[in-house]
């Protein structure tokens, strides 16, 4: 039985590193996410001895215009299924990776539920039912609020609950001309599950993925 007691972990992708990946895209006719999807993928197959691999993200559920004045948080989750050919090189598992997260975004506004209730896995209290990682993409500046000389910002708290066995979120930071300007990543766990240390050198491995795919995408 799950507790939801978490831990976090954080480390900076440094502007050079993100510049880099989202060339890779670019070349690949991919988006930035395709390519830390793919590498998460990549990073967990490899840890897991698995070729199959879900991994849950969060996307935006305002498609329709007549929502643009409704208050309230419109959000969906995707399932992002995977086989991960251990044979294939980065550039063959990209183009694979992008055209399940196109197929998934063309049916983003099917409910979570919907799905659930229509594959019926087997439940658990200890597990998620469809996916046990969690990637979100944080690529929105933070909103500022004015009122007259009254200025509202927001401020992020970190509470370590975590609903799932790991969550990496990845917030983009972009210069003043637009380009890249590196990324903050947290690594966020369930404590039932793992060690700190287990996840440092988790996250360092991912990072040590990302700086081979930029070197060598083959």
């Amino acid at each position: 039985a799950a507790s939801f007691r978490g831990g976090h972990h954080d480390v900076e992708i440094s502007p050079e590193l993100h510049r880099a990946l989202t060339q890779l895209g670019r070349e690949h006719g991919a988006s930035f996410f395709m390519v830390a999807h793919s590498a998460l993928a990549l990073l967990l197959s490899r840890l897991t001895g698995s070729a199959d691999i879900t991994i849950g993200t969060p996307v935006a559920g305002r498609g329709e215009r007549e929502l643009d004045d409704l208050i309230g948080m419109f959000v969906n989750t995707l399932v992002l299924r995977t086989q991960v050919d251990g044979g294939a090189s980065f550039a063959q598992l990209l183009a694979q990776v992008r055209d399940t997260d196109l197929a998934a975004y063309a049916h983003a506004d099917v409910p979570f539920e919907q799905l659930v209730d229509a594959l019926d896995p087997p439940r658990a209290t200890g597990r998620h039912p469809l996916f046990q990682v969690m990637l979100t993409l944080q690529n929105h500046e933070q909103p500022r609020l004015e009122l007259g000389d009254l200025s509202v910002e927001a401020l992020d708290t970190v509470i370590d609950v975590e609903k799932f066995d790991l969550s990496v979120t990845l917030a983009e930071r972009t210069a003043g001309n637009g380009e890249p300007d590196g990324i903050h990543a947290q690594f966020s766990y369930a404590a039932d599950l793992f060690d700190h240390d287990t996840v440092v050198a988790l996250a360092d491995r991912f990072l040590a993925v990302l700086d081979t795919i930029v070197s060598d995408a083959a």
